[in-house]
């Protein structure tokens, strides 16, 4: 099994901030890993590694068999789907539905003047069917609801066969039913044998699909476990990674972590006593 992803004592520094630090990861091509910590624990960054957009400051970071700073990024970056709300941002609102999903074929935001032959457009059709957003294929972008566009993005990151597939916060900004509904989408695609290895970051376990095989918890810039999902998504683990006492239970292949009751003052006195 080749590795997708092999990072070597990864560092990353800006200024006088280290926003990365000594991260050793593998990502083999049958992997589904989710990475997971608080705000500003580094989660961004190391996305931005894994798209080739950022290199790192120290280490060795190898992507497809590539390692950056020795290769074309722009040759390398097709081979990779990426979904972000920056990414989200720079679709044109007035774009069709069909239009936003096949122009990923030429890495552009929308139609100009490339063409496309009807391969392009059955493999579009097919993913927006997959995602279930095909009858929105002559609906535009800006008229789909907050869950209708997270969907509508993976169909396009997809669009170019990629190699690796990383979701940004995929369920970020979406409610109960829709959170629900793209989980449920995204446990398919997980358990899809044919899909690519994927890596999705979250800050809450309740979004994590079924399917995922792999868990890498991030605190201020380090690892602090990294492996099976089921090893490494512990109580100890992920209260070590938010500094707060959690219960973690894993239930219908579904994860959910809540805060530890707290003992009232009197009783813990009395005990004390």
């Amino acid at each position: 099994m080749s590795a997708v992803v092999e990072l070597v004592d990864v560092g990353v520094r800006r200024g006088n901030a280290t926003l990365l630090r000594s991260i050793d990861w593998i990502v083999d091509e049958s992997d589904r890993w989710v990475i997971i910590g608080p705000n500003g624990a580094g989660k961004t960054t190391l996305l931005q590694i894994l798209a080739g957009h950022m290199h790192p400051t120290t280490g060795m970071a190898g992507l497809l068999g590539e390692v950056l700073g020795a290769v074309d990024v722009f040759e390398l970056r097709p081979r990779i789907g990426v979904t972000s709300a920056a990414i989200a941002e720079r679709i044109p609102r007035a774009e069709s539905v069909s239009n936003v999903v096949v122009s990923a074929s030429y890495a552009v935001m929308g139609r100009w003047r490339e063409e496309y032959d009807d391969l392009d457009h059955q493999r579009a059709l097919e993913l927006m069917t997959q995602l279930r957003v095909g009858h929105l294929a002559d609906r535009t972008f800006g008229t789909l609801s907050e869950g209708e566009r997270k969907r509508v993005q993976i169909a396009r990151a997809l669009m170019t066969d990629p190699e690796l597939l990383l979701l940004d916060e995929p369920a970020a900004g979406l409610d109960l039913a829709g959170r629900e509904a793209l989980v449920g989408t995204l446990s398919e695609l997980c358990t899809d044998d044919y899909a690519p290895a994927t890596v999705l970051v979250t800050h809450h376990v309740e979004e994590i699909p079924a399917g995922i095989t792999h868990c890498l918890l991030l605190k201020q810039g380090e690892v602090v476990a990294a492996g099976p999902i089921g090893e490494v998504l512990t109580d100890d683990l992920l209260s070590r990674t938010f500094d707060l006492p959690l219960t973690v239970t894993h239930e219908a292949g579904r994860w959910t972590a809540r805060a530890k009751p707290m003992r009232p003052a009197r009783a813990a006195t009395e005990a004390s006593g």
